[in-house]
């Protein structure tokens, strides 16, 4: 075994900006990133947003240009199936009996979306959403408008996915097991606000409800019948009800796992020489000195330099405070926290009805999480946000409140 060869399985973000890491470090031994995919390593927001609107092309998607793998001594194997990992000899076995040996390995196996099983879901028309190529169905499906789509999922992807479909010009209408979409996120008050937001763009909401059978003709859906009897139309069908993390490997090799797999805060497992990141790493938040598990694109890129470096033996912890972002007709939206704190509904700055504000959670008077609608970026409310979480400094209510406060004043 070459006693400096690394071994990455997954070719998503986190996968590809270990590599990159790798050799911006000065690491100049062998990598080898072992992808699933047909395609090199691509960004997954776009997905949702730009790239499904059509406002933005191919050239969006790639974590790296495609031949920086070769200009950089880095072997990408696409389409690559990984079958099992044996830790105690550091070998990893490939679907085609290969086994390759590794000094570190780096698990970046990332997520697929959760099914429900339902009669019917293997019809024309229905699917989830998650790959390049779940995108680009989409979209050519939507493009054309006038098409009835039934949305089964409230959530960030979910609520996405119907803002690209209504703005298409197609019918939607949305079911999920909430009361509110996105309480379970942000509470509410700020659920009610992009319910409003989409109803006012011909969004019609089935709340709480859920899909009890898919129907179709000649191998086509048809519709859907709800838990309570409904029938809704629908040439097209899209499960968003979340993602489950990659842990079969993992667990098969005897590697800790729950919800994800288990690391440090340097993205180690209890395992000598395997480290997890991005989705499928269950990772420990010096912040809260607890496990948080993040499905979101800042998670993966900063989980992957951090193994990166960890994996060279370089001082790296994985503290940074957790991000995402939406974006859903006329609003954007920034978020930075951590919603295992929040304790109560949120501070607001700002209007509501002008969609433009900002929304602060408190836990015992410290700042846990933030978010900004509509703000400008110029004024990087994101930066001073994070800051008043990293602070842990008790901050009055009606500070939080007054825009005529500027959020860095409050940092004392």
């Amino acid at each position: 075994m070459a006693n400096d060869d690394i071994v990455i399985v997954g070719g998503g973000l986190a996968g590809a900006t270990a590599a990159k890491t790798l050799r911006t470090e000065g690491f100049s031994g062998r990598i080898t990133v072992l992808a699933a995919e047909s395609h090199p390593p691509y960004l997954r927001p776009p997905l949702s947003k730009d790239y499904l609107l059509g406002k933005s092309g191919e050239d969006a998607l790639p974590v790296v240009p495609d031949d920086w793998y070769g200009a950089n001594d880095v072997d990408l194997r696409l389409g690559t199936q990984v079958t099992g990992l044996d830790p105690a000899g550091r070998t990893v076995v490939l679907g085609d009996g290969t086994r390759l040996d590794y000094a570190s390995l780096l698990l970046a196996t990332g997520a697929r979306p959760r099914s429900i099983p339902l009669a019917g879901s293997g019809l024309a028309g229905v699917g989830t959403f998650r790959t390049v190529e779940d995108s680009r169905r989409l979209r050519a499906a939507l493009a054309e408008g006038g098409r009835n789509v039934v949305m089964v999922g409230s959530g960030w992807i979910g609520m996405e996915l119907a803002a690209a479909a209504s703005s298409y010009g197609n019918t939607v209408t949305l079911l999920g097991l909430e009361e509110v979409p996105l309480a379970a996120a942000i509470g509410p008050e700020l659920g009610g606000f992009f319910r409003s937001l989409h109803e006012a763009n011909g969004v019609r909401f089935l709340l709480p409800a859920s899909a009890a059978e898919i129907m179709g003709t000649s191998g086509r859906v048809t519709g859907v019948r709800t838990d309570t009897g409904e029938v809704l139309p629908a040439d097209l069908v899209v499960i968003a009800v979340g993602v489950a993390p990659e842990t079969g490997l993992a667990e098969a090799a005897g590697i800790a796992v729950r919800n994800g797999i288990l690391t440090d805060a340097s993205l180690r497992t209890w395992t000598a020489g395997i480290f997890a990141a991005g989705d499928v790493a269950n990772a420990l938040h010096p912040f809260t000195g607890e496990h948080h598990r993040s499905e979101h694109w800042s998670n993966a890129l900063n989980g992957g330099k951090v193994a990166a470096r960890a994996m060279l033996g370089l001082d790296a912890v994985l503290d940074t405070v957790p991000y995402f972002y939406t974006d859903q007709f006329d609003v954007s939206m920034e978020y930075s926290g951590f919603p295992s704190l929040v304790a109560g509904p949120p501070v607001i700055r700002g209007s509501l009805a002008d969609k433009s504000f900002m929304a602060f959670w408190q836990r015992e008077g410290q700042v846990v999480a933030g978010m900004n609608v509509n703000w400008p970026r110029t004024a990087k409310p994101q930066k001073a946000i994070k800051a008043l979480i990293g602070a842990r400094a008790a901050v009055s209510p009606a500070l939080l409140a007054d825009p005529s406060v500027p959020l860095e004043q409050l940092l004392g």
